[in-house]
């Protein structure tokens, strides 16, 4: 119970936020003209607990950056609806495998209203929108940058493309990995190509030949991609244990090729994410450093 709540924002994948609450008390803060009341402050303490976090300054700081939040969306035009509110509650319950009314009574048995999460996603869910109106197309990721970087990452076990299929010895019936590993490894000594992989499959039983397509090693697993580069033309792997059974990967076509397209996207997310949210994070102090906050 203690860490439902970090797994809720884990699920949910977006930044913690305010809460607004429908009775008032005393104001404690104000930015830029809205109110922090006491009320709102023992909310997020409340979360803070249900988190493993203490603080009453944290909770304070994150509900006015909230603030901030939400009063950049409403100057750009952004509005949450009910609707997108509702689907992100909904969301966070099915990440903790909660129904939604049962998620409602986590949150009041641990004396949190449920409107404060509602609040909080509502100020996350701006941003995100303030974040991709005003601050992703600064962003920018030079192609040069990201082709040097790929082609450092090539090595010679990946510099193939391959034509694949899997031969998947299902363990079910009560069958287990290991016999089902023997009667894949008497597979392998039989293998003679992919012309003849269904039909050698014929003779066993819950054994099927599913047809890959083309990949790239950069696509494969690391060491998937090793075996799979000291193989020639009709050769096929090891068996390895899956979830659902036990598989080898046939070779039906290998070529020489630098494809950089797979780790430039890679690398192309990851420099991306990092950066934007660089840039949200300087955007917002940026914002909280202009703004009127008077502490009561």
């Amino acid at each position: 119970m203690l860490r439902l709540l970090a797994l809720l924002v884990l699920g949910f994948g977006l930044i913690l936020g305010a809460a607004v609450p429908a009775f008032a008390q005393t104001v404690r803060i104000s930015v830029n003209g809205d109110t922090i009341t006491d009320f709102q402050i023992e909310q997020r303490l409340k979360l803070f607990q249900l988190e493993g976090r203490n603080g009453r300054q944290a909770a304070q700081n994150e509900l006015i950056d909230e603030a901030i939040m939400l009063q950049e969306a409403k100057r750009l035009g952004i509005a949450v609806s009910e609707r997108q509110i509702a689907d992100a509650m909904l969301n966070v319950a099915r990440n903790v495998r909660l129904s939604a009314d049962k998620l409602n009574e986590v949150l009041a048995a641990a004396g949190v209203n449920p409107d404060t999460l509602r609040a909080r996603l509502r100020a996350a869910l701006a941003w995100q929108q303030v974040t991709q109106v005003a601050i992703q197309p600064k962003v920018q990721i030079s192609d040069l940058e990201l082709e040097q970087q790929a082609a450092g990452m090539v090595e010679e076990t990946t510099q193939f493309d391959y034509v694949l299929k899997e031969v998947l010895f299902v363990t079910s019936g009560g069958r287990s990995a290991s016999s089902r590993t023997a009667e894949a490894n008497q597979y392998r000594r039989s293998f003679n190509g992919c012309d003849g992989a269904v039909q050698l499959s014929l003779s066993y039983t819950d054994a099927a030949v599913v047809d890959i397509g083309r990949r790239h090693a950069t696509q494969l697993p690391e060491a998937i991609a090793n075996e799979l580069a000291g193989l020639n033309v009709g050769q096929i792997t090891k068996p390895r244990v899956v979830e659902n059974g036990v598989s080898m990967l046939a070779v039906c076509s290998k070529t020489s090729a630098r494809d950089l397209a797979f780790l430039k996207d890679q690398l192309r997310a990851e420099q991306g994410g990092a950066a934007l949210e660089q840039q949200a994070a300087t955007y917002l102090a940026d914002l909280r450093n202009r703004a009127a906050i008077v502490r009561r």
